[in-house]
């Protein structure tokens, strides 16, 4: 799977590897740090950091972890910070399935993903099986 937005003319704010469990407390914080600093409100700080946060435990539980690219640049002709999560594990055999409040493959309520959609102005999924998952979510500024 390549990378999804090699491309594109974004600031690059972090890129951050998941692997083990603390890594998804260390990147979630970073998360509420860049949301912070680039303008973003205490509610959408909030609903970024957990939206992401739904992201990663995903990739550390489901994909044994992945990287986390951290950017702000326009999307969509909005002003936005946009989190990509790409991981390398089994993927998502069903996404619309995924996306269902309830469905779950693991242990999880099944809240996960369409939670995340719900939190974030964008939402972009793409998987292949046995080749991984990146998810994209943005917050526009």
């Amino acid at each position: 799977m390549t990378d999804p937005i090699e491309n594109r003319n974004w600031t690059r704010l972090d890129k951050q590897t998941i692997q083990a469990e603390m890594d998804v407390v260390k990147v979630r914080q970073l998360v509420r740090y860049h949301a912070k600093e680039i303008g973003l409100g205490i509610v959408d700080q909030t609903r970024i950091t957990t939206a992401a946060s739904e992201l990663f435990r995903n990739m550390f539980l489901y994909a044994e972890g992945g990287d986390v690219l951290m950017d702000a640049g326009i999307y969509n002709d909005h002003k936005a910070f946009i989190i990509t999560c790409i991981d390398r594990g089994p993927g998502i055999e069903d996404i619309e399935m995924a996306m269902k409040d309830g469905y779950s493959t693991g242990d999880g309520m099944g809240y996960g993903l369409p939670g995340s959609k719900r939190l974030v102005d964008d939402f972009y999924i793409e998987s292949t099986v046995n080749q991984g998952t990146t998810v994209r979510i943005m917050k526009w500024i």
